[in-house]
């Protein structure tokens, strides 16, 4: 069976309302048939924010910003990944979020990000707390997704991990800042995990001042099926990236290399270390 998916390739809106923007994404997926929408990461909230006001602004995540994406996608009709600044329960820093929510305008599932990116100057740790634990599969009608956010996707074995369980696409909201090779790593390691995997990816890529943008969606042999612009040119900007989807691809690959079913397990111990 097939499907549409579209990427919201976006920054953070000028006038600061995340839900006016959400549903101007949401217009244009559904006018393009899509079933599914996916968001980039720090969609919630600005990227430089104060850690003070992250914290303020954190939410649950059945407060009002998600109930609000997820009235805006039943009435589209639009299942949808996003990503928010999830309270901290414990009374510690909020975690990094993503949420899906069907089309009935319900919470069906969430992940909160376990790798926090603390390379090149930049310390997530010091703003954000780390998930505990990998996500379960999300099944759609459509579909059975995995989630991951952004630097989950330097680490192959949630992406494995993911694939065993059963999902059958990857999706990464993302906001992958440029830098040396950091367009062609964030490119390499999607079609990578489509590759290794025998799944489809789709990263998400935030854009604006700063970020790669490059949404994109690989097919189980590493195709790249669909690709948005760099984050930092004009028309990558506030762009939508819709692509079709074929399952059959999938198990075709699969039926051809059986790569999952080739696995040696016993010999892998030391992974786990």
């Amino acid at each position: 069976m097939g499907y549409t998916i579209g990427l919201a390739q976006s920054g953070y809106p000028a006038d600061g309302d995340v839900l006016a923007q959400a549903r101007s994404y949401a217009d244009r997926a559904a006018a393009a048939g899509c079933q599914l929408a996916v968001f980039p990461e720090n969609f919630m909230w600005p990227h430089k924010l104060k850690l003070d006001e992250l914290v303020a602004m954190a939410e649950p995540v059945d407060g009002p910003f998600a109930q609000g994406v997820a009235e805006i996608m039943r009435a589209h009709g639009l299942w949808a990944v996003f990503t928010m600044n999830e309270r901290n329960g414990e009374g510690g820093l909020p975690y990094n979020t993503a949420v899906v929510v069907n089309d009935a305008g319900q919470l069906v599932a969430s992940y909160r990000k376990c790798h926090l990116y603390d390379a090149l100057g930049v310390r997530e740790s010091d703003r954000l707390t780390a998930g505990s634990q990998l996500p379960a599969p999300v099944v759609t009608p459509f579909c059975t997704i995995g989630l991951q956010i952004c630097y989950d996707l330097r680490f192959p074995e949630p992406a494995r991990s993911a694939a065993l369980a059963g999902c059958d696409l990857l999706v990464y909201p993302a906001a992958w800042h440029v830098g040396r090779c950091k367009p062609e790593q964030w490119e390499t390691l999607l079609c990578a995990r489509a590759i290794e995997n025998e799944l489809f990816v789709a990263g998400a890529g935030r854009s604006g001042r700063g970020f790669v943008g490059r949404s994109l969606v690989a097919d189980p042999m590493g195709r790249v099926l669909a690709k948005g612009a760099p984050g930092t040119e004009a028309e990558g900007r506030d762009s939508l990236v819709v692509c079709e989807i074929d399952r059959e691809t999938m198990d075709e690959t699969r039926k051809n290399m059986p790569i999952l079913e080739h696995r040696l397990p016993e010999l892998y111990s030391s992974l786990t270390r």
